[in-house]
């Protein structure tokens, strides 16, 4: 259905910003779902190590080690899941 995976998509970025909402408490909805590790200071590295611990509890994936370079940003690890559920 047409409508299907706008519908799944929405609900990936809802969990996923409670994940991020877990991590860094107190910043916007708004804001996590624009957060870069260069736009949301808090992102370091302690940070990034829990991102992907919440993220993984939550949807179930492994995120491979040599990735997490290339999820810097909201918006690329919501892709990364988006890959993730739709090739499973």
């Amino acid at each position: 259905m047409p409508g299907e995976r706008s519908t799944n998509m929405s609900d990936i970025e809802q969990r996923l910003v409670r994940c991020f909402a877990a991590v860094f408490p107190g910043v916007s909805d708004d804001e996590l779902a624009r957060a870069t590790t260069d736009r949301l200071p808090a992102w370091d590295s302690v940070a990034n190590v829990m991102v992907v611990a919440v993220v993984e509890q939550e949807f179930g994936v492994q995120i491979p080690l040599d990735g997490l370079e290339t999820l810097s940003s909201f918006d690329a690890i919501r892709s990364f899941l988006a890959e993730q559920t739709s090739s499973s």
